[in-house]
């Protein structure tokens, strides 16, 4: 069994290179992997490859099986899925998405891979992590039927909190975004689109995923009185100002946080971060989330695409990783 392996490192902020070496055979209660398909997280991959996490966050930001410590040089990514080449007989030859590294191959505990339903194409099931977070967001939100709802960042996130709200009954959701090229998005997931300055007001919740000051600022004034942002970016080592002076007050506006590192506390008591996944992964039978895959290139092409995708010259929501299938 071919136990070699290559992983994309980031050297330094703004560099990386693919390393090779020699996996351990699995264990008894362990898989061998041979990666199939990773996802790049534009957002937040990006800001680690810019060196951008803060000290203070150096221990919350750690993926599952990253090596190696911020700033550089790191392993890090968490949306890979492949074949069970190697462990427990039930899981053998089977699809799986893992919180993984960019990596061909890897050895992890067999509990940390979860089956790819087979109404899930592989190509698409690298989206479960960035799907993963849409739910526990709106476990957090807890949005209700008729509700006016505004999704303001047209990323990764922000169109699959959309896409899943799409599919409640009776709610009025509109996605913001500062693109205009986001509306072909918008369209495929079955919601309404808008620039932020034509965005419909009097908002009963509005979740927020731009990443910006000024995407959070507009993201207050879509409120209706006693609304609530859900506030789902991640800022890094940014400092960011709001207008909460005004009619802040008054309106009794909520701001609250939302991050997929513990489940939600509204499901806390009954559902586990495996129960989470594999729900994310149910819910990928969805063709119209293709639409968050927006390219594609080969692993050994990783050290050229990073800094493309980081300085913005590569347009992407979700950059899809191919691995050969002989690696």
């Amino acid at each position: 069994m071919n136990r070699t392996a290559r992983a994309f490192w980031l050297n330094s902020p703004g560099e990386g290179e693919i390393r090779e070496f020699t996996l351990p055979a699995p264990a008894e209660d362990e898989v061998l992997v041979r990666a199939l398909w990773s996802g790049v997280s534009r957002g937040t991959e990006t800001l680690v490859f810019r060196g951008g996490v803060p000290a203070s966050q150096h221990a919350a930001m750690r993926a599952p099986f990253q090596e190696g410590e911020f700033p550089a040089p790191v392993k890090y990514g968490y949306l890979s899925v492949g074949e069970v080449e190697e462990g427990p007989a039930e899981l053998v030859g089977r699809t799986v998405f893992c919180l993984y590294p960019h990596q061909t191959r890897y050895v992890v505990p067999a509990a940390a891979v979860t089956v790819v339903p087979d109404s899930v194409p592989a190509e698409r099931a690298i989206l479960a992590g960035t799907v993963e977070t849409a739910v526990n967001a709106l476990w957090d939100a807890a949005p209700l039927v008729g509700d006016r709802i505004a999704v303001v960042g047209g990323g990764m996130v922000g169109c699959s909190v959309a896409a899943l709200l799409a599919r409640f009954p009776g709610v009025r959701v509109q996605l913001v975004d500062a693109d205009p090229a986001r509306a072909k998005t918008a369209e495929a997931l079955g919601v309404d689109f808008a620039l932020p300055a034509d965005a419909l007001g009097e908002c009963d919740l509005v979740v927020h995923a731009s990443a910006t000051e000024q995407g959070l600022t507009r993201a207050l004034e879509l409120l209706t009185a006693e609304g609530t942002v859900l506030e789902l970016s991640w800022y890094g080592d940014r400092q960011v100002s709001l207008p909460l002076g005004e009619a802040f007050h008054s309106r009794r506006l909520v701001i609250r946080s939302s991050q997929v590192g513990t489940v939600s506390p509204a499901r806390r008591a009954n559902r586990t971060y495996a129960d989470r996944l594999a729900l994310a992964l149910e819910l990928l039978a969805d063709p119209s989330l293709d639409a968050l895959i927006t390219g594609e290139s080969v692993f050994e092409e990783l050290p050229g695409v990073m800094p493309k995708l980081a300085a913005g010259e590569i347009p992407a929501l979700c950059h899809r990783i191919r691995y050969d299938k002989s690696a």
